[in-house]
């Protein structure tokens, strides 16, 4: 059995003239072809001389007896020996020779060693890498050859480089390998002391209760926070001292080495000098600032004594302060000391920390477990104001005007409020006015018939009163008073603020309104006003239905009694009644706890509409008049137009058609008109018989009798208006519904 080709088997030198009386071949030796000799009993069985059997296949660990090449069987398998160096120190006094460790590695995939030194700490000594990793050469006189793994063994002496390594122990793994490939093992040594470090050692017990170490190890935080800094924003409130002001500070805190920099946030036009620095970085003491200390006071050791050996040395060790007697404490801001909100000392200066940044936020809720991170504010309060006192009116001008010369040294018109003008001013179809119809209430006979217009100017609080023309009346009428803001009446004439005027809550219908001295009583209101006062409900609680039904639901004990009286008021059980009736009833049961706005409130709530689509008659009658005016007369030309275009002789067109026609001839009607005429002449199919149209609009063949003036019934609301007919909000009310919702009542 032939043995597999190991890195470093040569030939021996003292069988080399006999070789030829060993077989050879061609092999790999680290990869490279060369012409092996085998180690086999020669002709006749027997061995020659300087030849001796080398184990089997099956002798070897893992990784031998198999055919693959041996760096690929014995990749990543180091032996690993403990050696140790005698060097001799001929220049020292105190020792001869240094005991120096060592590890030296054999690589068996490639027959490489090197040799490391483990480090001492205090040995004074390069350590390391000793010998880098290649393969080494035996000491002559075999330097053709190398080191193997069979040269290896413990308590021998192996020579590198001239150099003895006395080889005293090896690792468990070493030792199981060369005992498998048949390599009988030495029993291992012991290593000896070495001198320097067993005096180093003696000195050092010595000195430890004389001279107590401390050791101030600050690697480890600087490497585990190098370049990590807190930050934080805080305040320096410093308005309390004379031209102080409050100044806004960025606190860094480097968590290497626990010190503190504070820089300041230079306002822009500040007028101060901008600096760096508000406080360099240093540790920052909790107390200060602590006063002056002597030289040598505020140490690190208290050395008490020096002491002399034997060798006539000036100092051989030093004998510190066991007990710290006199050291001076000082306490310095640590991280855990750092919170927002917390008021810092920096030098006498009382520093507020209001926030900090994202990474700051993170450490301590990792380290402090902390999750409350509210900011505080750096804004200063706003200073108290100060009220001023202004002389009280004079009579000259109005208030305004004669308050704008007390506030500036030259007077200015008053300014009114333009954002409040600018949205309710009036525009298009919507004219921010309320307007009431009131009359006026006097002990004179002749006067109390006499009926105004009051209106109400959303876009500067001012009103007008109008006076309506009645023939033969006695009154002249038209503008009884121009639009100004109107006082409220009882106040004080000569004071210091400015008068209360009348507002938009204050006038609702059946409010008594005292204008410059004369008191109208509002009636009635236009529709726009009674629509805008209920779509801002907030502001005129009269008219907001809810606030109305709450008051009607305080009523429950009157609801039986209620719902008779309205069913004796409808004996055709329409469950409806008009205006005047729901009015009398409702008044007569709420006695006075409701007014006349939120009857009106009640009444457009639940009101019947009404039918607001106007006769046929009526439209043509409009139409005919208008058509007279412009005398339109071209209506056989239109129907000969029609014909042409009814391709199918049906008498019919579509109403756009119509329409179209219409426009063409320039028919002398509104859009409206003419619109809401077609849509009573068109079918379901949306299409009109235009010879029966254009016939009816012909106003010399089919005449309409002329429009007659429509006369209002002259309504009760609340006297009866002269001149002017008071149109009641609706016509009908349905109560059975208002009934419903207030008191739940059902239909039997």
């Amino acid at each position: 059995m032939v043995l597999p080709l190991l890195p470093g088997n040569s030939f021996n030198r003292n069988v080399e003239k006999k070789k030829f009386h060993k077989s050879q071949h061609w092999g790999f030796c680290n990869n490279v072809r060369m012409l092996v000799s085998e180690d086999k009993p020669g002709i006749g069985g027997e061995l020659l001389p300087g030849q001796k059997m080398k184990p089997k296949y099956s002798d070897f660990p893992k990784g031998m007896g198999s055919t693959v090449p041996s760096w690929i069987a014995f990749d990543k398998q180091v032996l690993s020996f403990d050696a140790y160096l005698e060097d001799e120190l001929p220049d020292k006094t105190q020792e001869k020779y240094r005991i120096r460790r060592y590890k030296i590695l054999f690589y068996l995939e490639d027959d490489t060693i090197q040799v490391n030194e483990p480090e001492l700490k205090n040995s004074g000594l390069p350590q390391g890498t000793s010998i880098r990793r290649h393969r080494i050469s035996l000491p002559p006189p075999d330097e053709d050859q190398f080191y193997t793994v069979y040269h290896f063994n413990i308590n021998i002496d192996v020579v590198f480089y001239g150099r003895t390594f006395k080889i005293y122990d090896a690792d468990t793994f070493t030792k199981n390998f060369l005992k498998k490939i048949g390599v009988k093992l030495n029993p291992p040594g012991r290593c000896p002391e070495d001198p320097y470090m067993k005096i180093r050692r003696e000195t050092l017990d010595r000195m430890e209760p004389l001279r107590p170490y401390e050791s101030y190890d600050t690697l480890k935080q600087f490497l585990e926070y190098d370049r990590k800094v807190l930050r934080f924003f805080c305040l320096w409130d410093d308005s309390a001292s004379m031209f102080g002001d409050r100044r806004k500070l960025i606190l860094h805190y480097f968590l290497c080495d626990d010190t503190i920099e504070i820089k300041e946030v230079m306002p822009p036009c500040s007028g101060r000098v901008a600096t760096s620095l508000f406080l360099r970085r240093k540790k920052l003491p909790k107390y200060g600032p602590p006063g002056v200390y002597q030289p040598g006071q505020i140490t690190d050791r208290a050395v008490l004594n020096l002491y002399r050996g034997l060798t006539g040395r000036p100092a051989d060790g030093y004998l510190l302060d066991k007990y710290k007697l006199g050291k001076v404490d000082q306490e310095f801001y640590k991280d855990s000391d750092l919170f927002i909100g917390t008021t810092i000392n920096v030098w006498g200066r009382k520093v507020l920390l209001c926030d900090c940044d994202n990474f700051t936020k993170t450490y301590y809720k990792t380290k402090y477990g902390i999750e409350n991170f509210t900011s505080i504010s750096c804004k200063a309060p706003p200073p108290p104001k100060i009220e001023r006192k202004f002389p009280p009116y004079n009579g000259f001008g109005s208030e305004e005007d004669s308050l704008r010369t007390c506030i500036g040294l030259v007077p200015t018109p008053h300014q009114r409020n333009f954002k409040k003008f600018m949205e309710k001013n009036s525009y298009g179809s919507t004219s921010n006015i309320l307007r009431f119809f009131a009359k006026l209430i006097t002990h004179k006979r002749v006067e109390r018939d006499r009926m105004f217009v009051i209106s109400y100017f959303l876009s500067d609080d001012t009103i007008s009163v109008f006076e309506p023309i009645e023939r033969n009346s006695g009154f002249t009428g038209g503008m009884f008073l121009k639009r100004i803001r109107v006082k409220k009446p009882g106040q004080e004439v000569f004071k210091s603020e400015l008068p209360e005027y009348i507002q938009a809550e204050d006038l609702y219908v059946g409010a008594r309104v005292n204008v410059n001295g004369y008191l109208f009583h509002l009636l009635n209101a236009d529709e726009y006003t009674l629509r805008y006062m209920e779509e801002n409900s907030d502001q005129f609680p009269m008219s907001s239905i809810e606030l109305v039904l709450q008051k009607l639901k305080e009523e429950q004990s009157n609801s039986r009694e209620l719902k008779q009286v309205f069913r004796n008021a409808d004996p055709k059980l329409t469950k409806r009644v008009d205006y005047n009736t729901f009015r009398d009833i409702m008044m007569t049961l709420t006695v006075g706890r409701l007014l006349e706005h939120e009857f009106i409130t009640l009444a457009r709530h639940y009101g019947v509409p009404e039918d607001t689509c106007p006769d046929m008659n009526i439209l043509m009658a409009q139409a005919h008049e208008q058509l007279k005016k412009n005398t339109f007369e071209n209506f056989e030309r239109l129907i000969a137009t029609c014909v042409y275009e009814d391709r199918e002789k049906k008498k019919v067109l579509p109403t756009k058609d119509i329409r179209r026609l219409c426009k063409s001839f320039r028919l002398p009607l509104t859009d409206d008109l003419l619109g809401c005429i077609l849509s009573g002449f068109q079918d379901s199919e949306e299409q009109i018989n235009y010879e029966l149209f254009f016939s009816a609009l012909n106003w010399r063949m089919n005449p309409m009798p002329e429009l007659q003036a429509v006369s209002f019934s002259k309504e009760r609301c609340e006297d009866v208006w002269l001149g002017m007919p008071s149109p009641i909000p609706v016509k009908y009310v349905d109560y059975f519904r208002l009934l419903k919702d207030v008191f739940g009542l059902v239909e039997e």
